[in-house]
């Protein structure tokens, strides 16, 4: 089962969220009067809305009689809410869109909980999606990656701390044990030319996949 958080960021970032039918959404905020107007009801609508106006606030009132507002002054993010109970449908996939636009402290709070829940729910597939991006999260071992024609370029950058060990193949340019210090560059913008692997041994590692 694929849940896909959206949250109120610019909707001309968003993917194409018809592509994943048969999923289950979630929207966050703003991202609920997203949802509706692209004609997708979602299951749960989780935030303070203090980002949407005393009108729109009524008709998500409407849709979800039953709605909890979170308060403005809280310790957790309405996106990391949202992910809390985007794990009570037991997904295999964790979509979180709208969060890559718009303010640069959301944008790297929502990483910061992404990698978090990837952490605690290894078996569960997470990532930030945008209309140019895909972002994951990887924990040592080694892991497949299949090519796709809609994200051509793939970088990797280690997240927190140095990557050791770090060994791919299937790519233009294949790598075999080496180290990705914090703050490299150096694996910036490789090309998956055919199904690929990615190996490491330490660290924890982001990857990034981009359209032209």
């Amino acid at each position: 089962m694929i849940v896909a958080i959206t949250a109120g960021g610019p909707a001309d970032e968003l993917p194409d969220l018809s592509l994943y039918e048969g999923a289950l959404h979630i929207g966050v905020d703003a991202g609920v009067m997203t949802l509706l107007g692209l004609g997708i009801e979602p299951v749960e609508a989780v935030g303070d809305f203090d980002s949407v106006t005393d009108e729109e606030y009524e008709k998500i009132r409407s849709a979800f009689p039953s709605l909890e507002r979170s308060p403005s002054e809280k310790d957790e993010s309405d996106t990391e809410l949202a992910l809390k109970k985007a794990m009570d449908y037991r997904p295999e996939t964790v979509i979180v869109t709208g969060v890559t636009g718009g303010r640069l402290d959301h944008y790297l709070a929502a990483l910061h909980i992404v990698f978090a829940y990837q952490r605690s729910f290894p078996h569960v597939d997470f990532m930030v999606l945008n209309k140019q991006n895909r972002i994951r999260f990887m924990e040592p071992g080694t892991h497949h990656l299949e090519a796709d024609q809609e994200f051509t370029y793939v970088s990797f950058y280690p997240f927190s701390e140095e990557v050791s060990g770090f060994t791919i193949e299937g790519f233009k340019y294949p790598v075999k044990d080496e180290r990705i210090p914090f703050g490299s560059t150096r694996f910036t913008s490789n090309e998956l030319t055919e199904d690929g692997t990615i190996a490491f041994t330490g660290g924890h590692l982001i990857v990034i996949e981009s359209s032209d």
